[in-house]
């Protein structure tokens, strides 16, 4: 297979992220200058006969991002709230073992297909393929090992305005069923415009389906407690209408006047009690193909702090941590409770190769697959 040099493709392409913005309601304050740009490199232990690192990226503005190459995860991204405390604002482990032992996706990329495939199959140019059934009848995130369970290889790069961590993969063929050699290249980059940019680029030897996306469960408080009151803004008009196992059903309801319409900024609690089993819907974002606009904006009142998602992506998934059950206990012995985190994954619609009304999941031979994802760090008064 011809392996693909995405370096400095993502160079490029993560650059063109430093302009992004989106002006939010309240007033935000400017994080102050305490340290400089950097990434460090640490053992994080072993799985198999592979060595694991822990890679730390800080911004000039003490913005702390920690990501392992083991899945890619995110185990921490550390940002000071309006009291101008430090605080972690994603859910995690401390350490590798937990990781493998017991995960529900921390912070990974996930793939080679995010969200589900319906009874784990598919049918492509003729040929039905069967994959690792993970989620009763169906597929998910990849399978029984996806990219959130494989050790990718790193590549570290800072300078005075970045840190980036570069991650690759070579899916083989028919791995958890799905066809075609796949290389990955996930780029994560932080900058000093307190940015995470994430650059995903992949390219196949067969067609095969492709949806990747970052799992990180976000709780600006630090899970002190859950994130109810959390305020959040999705920019979507309909959403895809799931069936009892959250396989969609094709529809694609409006959210004007339901528990599902967030384009008006909206505690994430105010109206879950009416959504059965919680949220775990894909929105249809409001955005033309292929542009980068924003996908989500969520704040913490207490804390004042804010994250802003934009995306390429023609989806996103919200989750609200309806599944945890106190079963994981995080950093710091933190028991993780349900709505103790909730999601929010940039993607394709789920079950789109099975779905011939949605957005193509098809990446052909040699034409490269491009997604990118921003988050965007603040506080406000």
């Amino acid at each position: 297979m011809r392996q693909i040099s995405c370096y400095h493709v993502l160079l490029a392409i993560c650059l063109s992220f430093s302009g992004c913005r989106f002006s939010g309601n309240g007033k935000e304050k400017v994080l102050k200058d305490v340290t400089k740009v950097s990434i460090m490199k640490s053992s994080f232990g072993k799985t198999g006969n592979k060595d694991v690192y822990l890679f730390t990226l800080t911004n000039r503005h003490g913005i702390t991002v920690k990501i392992t190459n083991y899945g890619g995860i995110i185990t921490e991204i550390l940002m000071p709230g309006k009291d101008q405390k430090t605080g972690n604002i994603v859910l995690g482990y401390d350490n590798l073992q937990a990781y493998v032992a017991n995960s529900p996706y921390f912070g990974a990329i996930v793939g080679r297909y995010a969200n589900r495939i319906a009874k784990g199959e598919f049918t492509l140019d003729g040929v039905t393929y069967k994959l690792a059934r993970n989620n009763g009848n169906n597929a998910l995130h990849g399978g029984i090992k996806g990219f959130d369970k494989v050790v990718w290889d790193a590549a570290e790069y800072s300078d005075t305005a970045i840190s980036r961590l570069t991650l690759q993969y070579l899916s083989p063929d028919r791995e958890e069923g799905y066809p075609g050699n796949l290389t990955v290249v996930v780029t994560y980059t932080l900058n000093n415009h307190d940015e995470l940019l994430m650059c995903v680029e992949a390219v196949s030897d067969k067609a095969t389906p492709v949806n990747i996306c970052n799992h990180s469960y976000f709780n600006l408080n630090g899970a002190d407690s859950d994130i109810l009151g959390h305020i959040l803004m999705i920019p979507a008009d309909e959403y895809t209408e799931v069936n009892d196992q959250l396989i969609p059903t094709g529809k694609l309801p409006e959210v004007k006047g339901s528990p599902m319409d967030f384009n008006t900024p909206t505690p994430i609690g105010k109206r879950i009690d009416m959504v059965k089993g919680g949220y775990d819907h894909n929105y249809v974002l409001r955005k033309k193909p292929g542009e980068m606009s924003v996908a989500a904006v969520f704040s913490d009142p207490g804390s004042g702090r804010k994250v802003t998602i934009e995306t390429t992506q023609p989806g996103i998934q919200f989750y609200s941590g309806n599944f945890l059950d106190g079963s994981c206990k995080g950093k710091g012995g933190k028991v993780y409770n349900k709505h103790y985190g909730f999601c929010l994954e940039t993607q394709h619609f789920p079950d789109s190769p099975n779905q011939p009304g949605f957005p193509n999941t098809i990446l052909k031979p040699g034409i490269p697959y491009i997604e990118k994802t921003t988050f965007r760090f603040s506080v406000i008064e």
